[in-house]
This record gives C-alpha cells, sequence and structure tokens, in this order.
C-alpha cells in the first residue's frame, strides 16, 4: 500500500495518523504489526506528540539549530541539511495493530517528516499478520 502525501512548505510535520489507522482498517488484520517506511533521503518518519502541535514545531526549531543551513556542505544540491535531518530522525518506523487498532500512546501521532519541501512524497505501508485464524484460513466461530 502507498499513501501519496503532499507537502507545502520547506520542513513540515504532517500527521499521518489517520489515513495509516484507514489502512489497518481496510486490511482486516486485527493482530500484527505496520511497517511504514519513507523511500525519499530527505524526508522521515517518527512518532511523537499528536495533541499539541507546538510539539512538531519544537521538533523542527530544535532540528534546524543543530543543524542549520548555514555550515560549509558539500553536497551541490544545496539540500544537505534535509539529507542529515532524515538520516537523524529515521525513514521507517513499526507500530503494532491489536483488536483492528494501531497501538500508540494516548498522546502519539505517526508523522511524515518532510525536510526539503514542497513535494509529493510516497509512504509504504506493509503490513504483517499475526493473527493465526485468518493466517491459516481456520473459521474458529
Amino acid at each position: 500500500m502507498i499513501l501519496s502525501i503532499q507537502t507545502y512548505k520547506k520542513t513540515e510535520f504532517i500527521d499521518i495518523t489517520s489515513k495509516v489507522l484507514a489502512e489497518v482498517k481496510r486490511s482486516r488484520i486485527s493482530d500484527g504489526l505496520c511497517m511504514i517506511y519513507v523511500p525519499h533521503t530527505t524526508a522521515g518518519i517518527t512518532i511523537n506528540e499528536a495533541a499539541d502541535p507546538s510539539v512538531k514545531e519544537d521538533i523542527i526549531m530544535a532540528l534546524n539549530k543543530m543543524i542549520p543551513e548555514t555550515l560549509n556542505y558539500g553536497h551541490a544540491e544545496g539540500n544537505s541539511p534535509a539529507h542529515v535531518k532524515s538520516s537523524l530522525v529515521g525513514v521507517s518506523t513499526t507500530v503494532a495493530i491489536e483488536k483492528d487498532e494501531l497501538v500508540l500512546g494516548t498522546w502519539q501521532g505517526i508523522f511524515f517528516c518532510e525536510f526539503d519541501g514542497p513535494r509529493n512524497r510516497k509512504v509504504y505501508l506493509k503490513f504483517i499478520n499475526n493473527d493465526i485464524k485468518k493466517r491459516a484460513g481456520v473459521n474458529y466461530s
């Protein structure tokens, strides 16, 4: 499954939790894993607080301070800070699925992290089904 993500800023975090959950529901996996992968070298994926929007802004501010645009980077395209941020944040995460729901903490959300936008991006979802009844094709009802 591939999610299409449109970004609008150079750096932004987009909450994709509801999109991922919709695909979990569509997969009909009640017990398993959802692997989320971003195939881009200037983007990432993370799980963090989704209740307070200032948290994602704080993370962006801290990343920008740690990885400034003004260093003497050798990469000629001018997006070296985006590559560094992607490496630090990471391009994949895995979330457990239980009872047809993502296992996330009360305040957690899944964020696509854009570091070189605006762009059209992709997020890949892969599911591992641990539901023995469905895997074996046996109807226990």
